[in-house]
């Protein structure tokens, strides 16, 4: 089968590659979507930190956000399986120690990430095989490109479930890229006043499209009092800027990553009596994200610019974009196409 192999910084190609079998416990699933995000462009760079850190190395398959649909099952899976329409969880613990047991298999010090740490493929091919266990089933209202857009959408819906809003309160979020969006959309349902801040027009320009008039350069940022404020970016600098927005007695979210060490001032967490909270995963957020868009409390769609062929992944992951993409910061791959 196809599949895409990134074999260092900068060098990655479709190869044809075994197709998987299902081992004990697992299920093949043919894919039928997946989503290209920073993560991916990180380790196409060669920045991302698990590469130095001894997590992940080439050559490795990428795709963390996908869908598609099961065609095979391992030994002691209930055939029942076969046909569903699924997305997959990301992190897969050892299922054996204290975090695990905990229910908190995200960050177990063991944990494969799908396409990201350790050594199980992602699933930019054709076919991925993944435990039954990490697997959630998508109703027929939501499209393969509404189940790509759950592993994101769980983040962003964690970092708005941290946040505790209520329809009296402001929210900042500071980055208006995927997840940023996202979080808008699902904070835009609790009923609370949504203002985004990012740098470029045209990320603003999108979001005043989806209908957060509320958006915001660093420099035209109004002098208001934000209840909550969501971190989604990449800014070494902003984690920082969040605590001094904030309003006292407020939450800050930490769910963007920057590619450097990024400071706080504990001591104006606690002369301000904030609280701070960092999200890593999806994970316990992939169910309700899935009810969120099957309901149509949020629909994401739009933050789609477009769907390409496999053949096109080392081009999306150096930034090029399509002549007939949208205006979305999100580039789709379909395995099946070309």
């Amino acid at each position: 089968m196809r599949a895409f192999i990134l074999t260092g910084p900068f060098e990655g190609s479709v190869q044809e590659v075994p197709v998987p079998v299902a081992a004990a416990g697992e299920a093949v699933i043919d894919v039928e979507r997946v989503g290209v995000c920073g993560t991916d462009v990180e380790f196409y760079t060669g920045e991302m930190a698990y590469l130095a850190e001894g997590h992940a190395w080439y050559p490795m398959r990428l795709g963390h956000e996908w869908s598609g649909r099961v065609v095979a099952v391992g030994e002691g899976v209930d055939p029942a399986w076969n046909g569903r329409r699924v997305m997959g969880d990301t992190m897969l613990g050892d299922g054996t120690c204290r975090r695990c047991l905990r229910g908190h298999q995200h960050v177990c010090e063991k944990r494969q990430e799908v396409g990201v740490r350790g050594d199980r493929p992602g699933a930019l091919a054709e076919q991925i095989a993944v435990p039954v266990s990490s697997l959630h089933c998508l109703p027929d209202s939501v499209d393969a490109t509404l189940g790509a857009l759950v592993e994101p959408g769980g983040n962003s819906l964690r970092a708005v479930q941290a946040a505790e809003l209520t329809p009296e309160d402001r929210l900042l979020i500071l980055g208006p890229g995927t997840i940023g969006l996202l979080a808008a959309m699902f904070a835009r349902a609790t009923g609370a006043e949504v203002h985004l801040m990012g740098r470029s027009e045209r990320s603003l320009s999108f979001a005043r499209s989806l209908g957060f008039e509320n958006s915001w350069s660093e420099d035209s940022l109004p002098d208001l009092p934000f209840d909550a404020v969501i971190d989604a970016s990449n800014a070494v600098h902003l984690p920082a800027r969040a605590v001094d927005l904030v309003e006292p007695a407020g939450r800050v979210v930490h769910v963007g990553l920057a590619g450097a060490p990024s400071l706080i001032d504990t001591r104006k967490l606690a002369l301000k009596d904030v609280t701070a909270v960092g999200v890593l995963s999806a994970s316990p957020g992939l169910d309700d994200t899935i009810r969120a868009y099957a309901e149509g409390v949020v629909d994401p769609r739009p933050l789609v610019a477009a769907t390409v062929a496999i053949d096109r992944t080392a081009a999306t992951l150096a930034g090029e974009r399509p002549d007939e993409a949208g205006p979305g910061p999100k580039i789709h791959v379909d395995p099946r196409l070309g």
